[in-house]
């Protein structure tokens, strides 16, 4: 049964405030902790953003689906697996929340609340990367619908987490958290002006990610 649409707008807006309250706080505190080690840093940064989303598509899924993406709805709205009048609601939730998980990972760890990322991410390396990270993404969730829905929670939260370190860009993979994470001069920034790139990258990479699932997977099961 369909929930109210106020209730999944929720949902959706609470899981992504999570998600990029552990994306930048496991950032901050990872970069404080590697002692210059970029390496441990992004470990640091990776390993509790894969864990947070198996917990959060979990325990939202059966709410609203746990999309914690706006393209991720939008695949779902051009699928058919969610109503196009409900897609703006979606996206605008997760924006917000994702907004607001940021700041309350400033917070947590007692920096300025309102900030700009300084963070250069540009080039077509990354917007490659993007399209790749998101294309995949689509994939994996696509392929799990298909043909085993009880492990999309595990398979997106690994996914995430091998795509961080064979990515260039480290595979935001998403509208909400590109924009939210150019609220945050951190070490999971992003400059304000890269981050079109970045979306526009996404929005190809989620195309490219639909026809391709499109053609593997051509009926549901």
């Amino acid at each position: 049964m369909t929930l109210p649409l106020h209730r999944r707008g929720v949902s959706e807006g609470l899981a992504t405030a999570l998600l990029l309250a552990t994306i930048v706080g496991s950032g901050i505190m990872g970069a404080r902790l590697a002692g210059g080690n970029v390496a441990l840093a992004l470990l640091g940064n990776t390993i509790p953003t894969g864990a947070m989303l198996v917990v959060l598509i979990l325990i939202f899924g059966p709410v609203s689906g746990a999309h914690m993406n706006p393209a991720v709805s939008l695949g779902a709205a051009i699928r058919g697996d969610l109503a196009w009048r409900d897609w703006p609601v979606y996206a605008f939730a997760q924006i917000v929340g994702a907004v607001l998980g940021v700041w309350c990972a400033h917070i947590m760890f007692e920096l300025p609340v309102l900030q700009l990322s300084a963070t250069m991410r540009s080039g077509g390396a990354q917007m490659f990367s993007e399209f790749i990270a998101t294309g995949g993404l689509v994939l994996t969730i696509l392929g799990c619908i298909a043909r085993a829905p009880v492990a999309t929670p595990y398979a997106v939260g690994l996914y995430i987490t091998a795509a961080y370190w064979f990515t260039a860009s480290t595979s935001f993979a998403n509208p909400a958290v590109t924009i939210a994470r150019a609220l945050s001069d951190t070490f999971a920034g992003i400059a304000l002006g890269d981050v079109p790139g970045f979306i526009a990258a996404q929005i190809a990479g989620l195309l490219a990610g639909l026809a391709a699932g499109a053609y593997l997977w051509p009926t549901r099961t």
